[in-house]
């Protein structure tokens, strides 16, 4: 029987396509380390990678299993810099703060593709990404992005697309123009887990899945972390649950928060060559993304919803056929073979959330739906931080990012609200 995440609903293609996954052991006993690590996805897996091939002794705990959460359950999309357009970070930064974030995710996007080459992941990279309007009135400011990523940002594989290419590229003449980047493009994101997990263990970090952590305490300048069978003492903590954070740490909790994203994938469209015959994968600029791509066999791999809550509908499929037949109505009645949701982490202004939360206790967070290859590098950036060798993650760290508003009792529904409010705007 296949295995159903506790925390997500819905039995991914991803996961059906992975098979069989490796069974790390629950920790059983308490023990000593240099550094824990709470949470299994990308950033944990990637610091305990990195500071296990330096000497350092880690333990990473999981509270279920490793591509439970979004690490293995995503879009798959790498894209290019940070979530915002460089300029947009440039008027709110300037340039040479903007430029730094900008290289910073360059510098994700090729250590992430380079880790799986090395280590003989295949991570079904396929390249290609378009950025597309569903608004005519944003066409300038695609085209001025686009330049601009060119020219002053020294990243000449992103072009501006036209109505009739974007319709060309896309297969369908819904969306109004676009930016297409043929320097990025999109994986399989359980099979990157997968062999991140085994990498990492490899390494000699010990890794231990359904082992939640229930509590975090300080005392004598060491962290001790609470789970079901063992306490974990460590000089170091990194807290790498993003969007699953609960009320394990206060102030995580209050800036990161998560919200559901559901993805539905259908059989291959062997039958429908003009859809996205070039294979990239696409987000829309509506302010609640729309996000789809082909997959390495051809799927149509398409996530997205109008409203979202913090909870999951009785029904994902029906909410994903009808946004896939407003782009592609030839598709209405396409078979589709799985769909499934997990939760997002977001903060308030859709940058990642980096903050020493304790002494000796840092947290990495809320990637806003543009994590992929960020979560990894953060990993990677912590662990260079915890060895002296950079300080690179203080670009994410400097990133002034406040609480959401309401406190712990009108927070959802504030952000539901919010996203409703959006989602109608996006119509219009």
């Amino acid at each position: 029987m296949a295995w159903q995440s506790p925390i997500a609903p819905g039995i991914s293609w991803y996961q059906d396509s992975v098979g069989e996954r490796p069974v790390y052991p629950a920790l059983d006993g308490s023990v000593t380390t240099d550094v824990a690590i709470i949470g299994g996805g990308f950033t944990g897996l990637q610091a305990a990678y990195n500071l296990a091939r330096l000497g350092v002794s880690v333990v990473l705990i999981e509270g279920n299993r490793f591509g439970d959460g979004a690490s293995g359950r995503n879009g798959g999309q790498l894209g290019t810099g940070q979530r915002a357009w460089p300029d947009e970070l440039e008027a709110e930064f300037g340039f040479e703060r903007s430029k730094a974030l900008f290289d910073m995710a360059e510098n994700a996007k090729h250590y992430l593709l380079d880790f799986a080459e090395q280590h003989g992941i295949d991570i079904d990279y396929l390249p290609g990404q378009m950025n597309v309007s569903h608004k005519a009135k944003y066409a300038s400011e695609y085209r001025r992005s686009a330049e601009i990523m060119a020219t002053r940002y020294g990243y000449p594989h992103v072009a501006f697309m036209e109505r009739a290419e974007t319709e060309e590229r896309l297969g369908s003449g819904r969306y109004h123009c676009g930016v297409r980047d043929t320097g990025t493009g999109h994986i399989h994101p359980l099979k990157l887990l997968v062999g991140l997990a085994r990498v990492a263990a490899g390494a000699g970090a010990r890794l231990c899945e359904m082992t939640p952590a229930s509590a975090i305490c300080q005392a004598s300048g060491k962290t001790m972390i609470d789970t079901p069978k063992g306490t974990i003492t460590a000089d170091r903590l990194l807290i790498a649950t993003n969007a699953y954070i609960g009320n394990l740490e206060p102030v995580t909790a209050a800036h990161v928060m998560p919200i559901r994203s559901f993805i539905g994938a259908t059989v291959p469209l062997d039958k429908f060559p003009s859809i996205l015959p070039g294979s990239e994968a696409v987000a829309d600029s509506r302010f609640v993304v729309r996000y789809f791509r082909k997959s390495r066999d051809g799927r149509l791999l398409f996530g997205g919803r109008e409203a979202y809550t913090a909870d999951s509908p009785r029904d994902i499929s029906s909410h994903i056929r009808r946004q896939i037949a407003e782009i592609y109505p030839e598709l209405a009645e396409i078979e589709m073979t799985h769909a499934w949701g997990g939760s997002v982490g977001i903060t308030m202004p859709r940058k990642p959330f980096a903050r020493d939360v304790m002494p000796g206790v840092t947290s990495l967070a809320g990637y806003s739906g543009h994590g992929v290859m960020l979560s990894n590098y953060s990993g990677k950036m912590y662990a260079d931080m915890i060895a002296g060798n950079a300080r690179e993650l203080d670009l994410f760290k400097d990133l002034k990012i406040p609480a959401f508003p309401g406190g712990a009792r009108l927070r959802k529904p504030l952000l539901f609200l919010a996203l409703t409010w959006y989602a109608l705007r996006d119509r219009f």
